[in-house]
């Protein structure tokens, strides 16, 4: 177990130099064949002016980054929020399970696209950013909740019954510490929904101004042909996935290490 434990930066490390050296090769590939056969840059632009123009055109491109980065994680806070108050309260009530489920249900498998311009309609584009965003990621919080509170070792669940343990110790010290790993298998699916949800609702919200993220200069780039720009913003969304699944995973790592299946005696 201890050598296990101590070859895990060593392989961790490999994999970093295994994925930095094929990321590398792509894009030298990519470079010499647009040079090579001397692609008109608004056909397909090189890496290289790629990364010019993400320099160059911060000033309108950061703005927009902000804007998608901010809809994104505040759409997923309030989906951990809701998504496991909201997962909790099903799990204790036979009513709201049976009245919700099927909402929630219907509700996930409704493609977003397709209720977005209903919310653009009734609260606005502004408004809908967060709602579209808030949706998706809302569901894997809820299903992971859910999941983890209906899988309680019934071993562990009959010694506090036995110990006569009142409903917020169940909760906090049996229930929530057991429902931990799929509470956080779902924030690391909700995290890149809600950036997917965010730049689909920029999309369709067409939100300009202050409000214009990242999509919305993709629109507008590949309107003009200016592809080096379209594929700088392509770029901040991809940086913007790996930071969010990068943040997820250490926010997991973090609660998970002190985690751990509660075991008796209960506490008076």
């Amino acid at each position: 177990m201890k050598g296990h434990a101590q070859n895990r930066p060593h392989e961790t490390a490999q994999r970093v130099t295994i994925t930095l050296v094929a990321l590398a090769a792509l894009l030298l590939a990519w470079e010499s064949a647009v040079r090579s056969f001397a692609i008109p840059d608004w056909t397909l632009p090189a890496p290289s002016l790629i990364a010019q123009t993400l320099v160059s055109d911060w000033t309108i491109l950061g703005p927009a980054f902000l804007s998608t980065l901010r809809v994104t994680m505040t759409s997923l806070m309030l989906a951990i929020g809701g998504g496991v108050t909201l997962g909790i309260l099903v799990s204790r009530s036979r009513i709201l399970d049976a009245t919700l489920s099927p909402i929630a249900v219907v509700m996930q498998v409704t493609p977003l696209v397709a209720i977005a311009p209903l919310l653009i309609l009734y609260i606005g584009a502004h408004a809908t950013l967060y709602v579209a965003a808030f949706l998706v990621a809302f569901f894997p919080m809820l299903a992971g909740t859910l999941s983890g509170l209906r899988t309680i070792d019934p071993a562990l669940q009959d010694l506090f019954t036995l110990y006569d343990a009142s409903p917020s110790q169940r909760l906090w010290r049996l229930e929530f510490p057991s429902a931990l790993p799929f509470i956080m298998a779902g924030l690391r699916t909700a995290g890149g929904l809600a950036l997917v949800g965010a730049v689909v609702a920029e999309f369709v919200s067409g939100a300009i101004g202050d409000q214009a993220g990242l999509a919305y200069r993709i629109v507008e780039a590949s309107y003009r042909l200016n592809m080096p720009r379209l594929f700088a913003a392509l770029l901040l969304i991809a940086l913007t996935g790996i930071m969010i699944y990068a943040f997820t995973g250490l926010v997991s790592r973090l609660v998970l290490s002190r985690w751990s299946s509660p075991r008796a005696p209960m506490p008076d």
